[in-house]
């Protein structure tokens, strides 16, 4: 596909809150930051997100309910003009495992925009079960394909290798980068399998791939049974890789998935996200990455926030402790 005609984020995968909305998003993101414990793993405040996720503004509610029920052909929702005040936002953490424990108005805006989609989740092994995590780059760390990395991230499936991987990803932008060049990087399925050789559809749908867990995840071994890339409906199939830890089984398979890989290169986005910019990334249906950047370590690089949603949360009860938000290692909780 040549570029000058690749598909454009059209209106129906964005939304930008006007003045009126952005000020009752504000008031109820407020009134939830100040419920105690003001800690927001603790289960009294998720609690109180989920009741409060029903009193977002109607038009932002309609778009999320829109956007659960097909996520559209660029597999991802914008949404502009949230509460940050870039004034008030502290110095960029730098510390590896960064995570925000302590309510703020944003995360708490987040969490209830995520709330209003389905369950909040996170993972134990994963940034030490934080239901929302920093994105942030690390001193020392640059060259390290993940979160708090610098170089150019792959494009991936966020958590492929687990069976309860997220439905969808939400990164809302905090800070970016000095020079405003860091990008979140995103390919749909939908763009990218009509692009595809019958054949190489075809033995993207075999189990003849396997998936480590990513660097982020402090797990000694996290490769899953084999699979395939591609899954569910032939016409409009489901999408599971990570280009930096799936590993085919022979020869064909790995030329298979360099073939995907060149075509999600070339129908992926680049979004520069500024302060108040939340992008939802379906994980079923695109993949995600970012370009490099040059951070400065001064207190001011990029920081995003991230939270993961399960719409089902049924499914991963067997993992959950408690009937909390925190996924176990991967083994059934007893």
């Amino acid at each position: 596909m040549p570029a000058e005609v690749k598909p454009k984020i059209g209106d129906d995968a964005q939304i930008s809150l006007d003045g009126q909305e952005k000020g009752e998003l504000t008031l109820l993101a407020e009134q939830l930051r100040d419920i105690g414990p003001r800690l927001n793993d603790d289960p009294r405040w998720t609690s109180a997100a989920r009741e409060l996720s029903c009193r977002l503004p109607m038009r932002l509610r309609q778009t999320l309910r829109r956007f659960t029920w097909n996520s559209g052909r660029e597999a991802m929702l914008l949404v502009r003009n949230l509460p940050v005040e870039p004034e008030n936002v502290p110095d960029t953490p730098t510390v590896r495992g960064s995570v925000q424990r302590e309510t703020t108005t944003p995360a708490s805006a987040l969490m209830l925009i995520a709330m209003a989609m389905g369950e909040v989740i996170a993972f134990e092994k994963e940034k030490t079960g934080a239901l929302v995590q920093d994105v942030v780059p690390v001193p020392g760390m640059e060259q390290f394909q993940g979160n708090a990395g610098s170089i150019k991230l792959n494009m991936h499936t966020e958590n492929a290798f687990h069976e309860h991987k997220p439905d969808l990803v939400g990164l809302m932008c905090l800070r970016n980068d000095h020079e405003n060049v860091a990008g979140l990087r995103v390919a749909s399925v939908r763009n990218a399998v009509p692009l595809l050789s019958a054949r190489t559809r075809e033995i993207l749908h075999q189990p003849r791939f396997v998936t480590m867990a990513p660097a982020s995840f402090e797990m000694a071994d996290g490769m899953e049974e084999p699979h395939g890339i591609l899954a569910g409906s032939f016409e409009d199939p489901d999408l599971k890789v990570d280009f930096s830890s799936t590993i085919p089984s022979d020869d064909e398979a790995g030329q298979a998935m360099a073939e995907l890989e060149a075509v999600i290169e070339r129908v992926a986005h680049t979004l520069i996200l500024g302060p108040g910019d939340l992008a939802f990334v379906d994980n079923r249906l695109a993949l995600h990455g970012r370009n490099s950047f040059q951070p400065r370590y001064d207190g001011r690089d990029r920081w995003l926030q991230r939270v993961f949603v399960h719409l089902d949360f049924r499914k991963s009860r067997v993992m959950r402790m408690a009937d909390g938000q925190v996924l176990g290692a991967g083994e059934a909780v007893r």
